[in-house]
């Protein structure tokens, strides 16, 4: 019984690991997304980014903030698999009905689109999510960790064909977090149920 506990707590210890480590996307290639502390919602989000193909991002803002007058900046900023970063870019998107949406095209030989907004409040107070650092879309090729990464990474480079949109996804990468710790639970449920049944 003793080693069905210590299996139990190992199970429910890695996926939890696991769920965060993708929720923060701490590896290349791995999206950062909003959590549950941003007061706002991703619509959709273009992922992976794609040289010369347009990037687009829509969030709506929650009820509660919407009411509060609350409004938002999104802020962009774009890196170079060479290493450079662009200056950030602030949007001034239309909040119609509590919904931001802004669009970009990435240009050659981008790694990866860096993203964050500024909140706005009632009293004129403002909020940056995340704090001190960026959401992140990896692009179609990324230079990352002393090599190339991503669904047109070739050998030592990129192959990204032109005019060509990428086969994007506007799940946000948290999804598999939460797909990982769900996994983890029906694991040990399952091993918890094997154990009621053998005593």
């Amino acid at each position: 019984m003793k080693s069905v506990s210590l299996l139990l707590s190992t199970l429910l210890l890695l996926a939890l690991v696991s769920g965060s480590t993708a929720a923060a996307g701490a590896e290349g290639g791995s999206d950062v997304n909003p959590g549950d502390e941003a007061p706002f919602t991703v619509l959709e989000r273009t992922t992976p980014s794609q040289d010369g193909t347009d990037w687009s991002l829509s969030v709506e803002l929650d009820q509660e903030a919407q009411d509060n007058g609350t409004t938002i900046v999104i802020t962009t900023q774009i890196c170079l698999n060479s290493g450079v970063c662009d200056p950030p870019v602030a949007h001034e998107a239309n909040g119609e009905s509590g919904v931001y949406t802004m669009s970009l095209t990435p240009p050659e030989d981008h790694s990866y689109v860096n993203w964050r907004v500024k909140a706005t409040y009632a009293d004129d107070s403002t909020e940056n999510f995340p704090d001190a650092d960026w959401y992140k879309t990896w692009s179609t090729c990324y230079y990352d960790d002393g090599g190339y990464g991503g669904i047109h990474a070739e050998g030592d480079g990129c192959n990204v064909p032109a005019g060509e949109e990428p086969e994007a996804s506007v799940l946000p990468a948290v999804s598999l977090g939460i797909a990982v710790v769900s996994i983890g639970f029906a694991a040990v449920f399952i091993v918890a149920k094997g154990a009621r049944e053998q005593s």
